[in-house]
């Protein structure tokens, strides 16, 4: 007797090899929409088995199927699958996803190459869904059939998450954050362990102006077919830490009027999202979770919440320069990289917009 056919949409991952592509990898196992049809990276990796292509990092095995499959090249004529995660490094993802796009594929990317394009959704899909209703002008202004999907940097994530709900309630005007960033942020094999360990480094290229205008962009309105951004004053320091897996942000807040701790700890733990991401595969239980312990939260302890999924808040306190202030953390290449594209793959099917693909 034949096996039953496999009705799960095909997808591909580029840039497989890498600790993001890893990542995707992990999430696409056994996903109940999406199968991992292909896989592709660098012409030093491509015609290769991924299992002889790849280093495998992180503490499970590279999934028996995955192993023997052959690395494709980042090209359209070679890459079939109507869905394409992109894991690529910003000095290449431009022109490679692009080119996808224009072969009428939906790219889901985590690069920074077109997050700030006014015709891209920049999106978190408890957060900004609407967002998605871009794709309309992309394609025409563009002449595309396919399209470009982007999620934020990792650390601007994990502030938008908490800073979201009070902005709609209250309406953030000021914001200093500060941020303490794993070393899986910058991917495999990343930051020198003489460079890293007992250390911390003040600087992160480029991280600081990204976290300043991302924010603005996710936290805007759509306003005749563009995103209006938040006219909020950011103020934005960016550090690498020796922790591997965790983004943690500490936020000091100002409102357009008077706010206290627990008038925003009443929002935050009121707030579930947009209900156009409640459901999907990978939405967690709560997106967003507010703890009182004292300590917390912690990437060691609570990284993992909502199979990574969940940004946990905690510390939300009065402020003495501004109104209020809190910390927030979550797991930078799940929540904050492949988890945030895999989830706006399914944002993109439930909300029927894979037209082109």
């Amino acid at each position: 007797m034949s096996a039953a056919p496999d009705r799960r949409t095909p997808v591909a991952v580029l840039g497989a090899t890498g600790a993001v592509g890893q990542s995707f990898i992990r999430l696409l196992e056994g996903h109940p929409w999406f199968r991992l049809a292909e896989v592709a990276a660098s012409e030093r990796s491509a015609g290769k088995a991924y299992g002889e292509a790849a280093r495998w990092v992180g503490n499970s095995d590279m999934p028996a199927d995955i192993r023997a499959m052959t690395v494709r090249a980042c090209d359209p004529s070679d890459v079939t699958s109507g869905i394409v995660f992109s894991a690529l490094d910003s000095s290449v993802a431009g022109e490679a996803e692009a080119a996808f796009a224009r072969a009428g594929r939906m790219v889901l990317s985590n690069a920074k190459n077109f997050r700030m394009d006014d015709d891209v959704p920049l999106v978190i899909p408890e957060v900004n869904a609407d967002h998605l209703a871009l794709l309309d002008m992309q394609r025409k202004n563009r002449g595309w059939t396919g399209a470009i999907i982007t999620n934020a940097n990792c650390a601007s994530i994990m502030a938008v998450m908490p800073l979201a709900p009070l902005h709609a309630a209250f309406g953030i005007n000021r914001l200093f954050i500060a941020t303490m960033q794993a070393v899986s942020g910058a991917g495999y094999p990343g930051v020198p362990s003489l460079d890293i360990l007992g250390n911390v480094v003040p600087y992160i290229k480029d991280e600081e102006p990204k976290i300043e205008t991302e924010i603005q962009k996710m936290l805007g309105r759509r306003v005749n077919g563009r995103i209006e951004p938040a006219t909020m004053v950011i103020s934005a320091h960016a550090n690498r830490v020796p922790v591997e897996n965790g983004h943690t942000v500490c936020l000091s807040i100002g409102f357009e009027r008077r706010v206290s701790a627990a008038d925003a700890l009443e929002v935050l733990r009121a707030w579930r999202g947009d209900p156009a991401a409640h459901g999907l595969p990978s939405s967690p239980e709560r997106a967003l979770v507010v703890t009182d312990l004292p300590d917390r939260p912690q990437p060691r302890r609570d990284v993992d919440a909502g199979r990574g999924m969940t940004v946990t808040v905690g510390r939300v306190r009065d402020d003495a320069l501004f109104d209020v202030k809190m910390v927030a953390m979550g797991h930078n290449t799940i929540r904050g990289a492949a988890g945030a594209s895999v989830l706006n793959a399914e944002l993109l099917v439930a909300s029927d917009r894979m037209t082109g693909a």
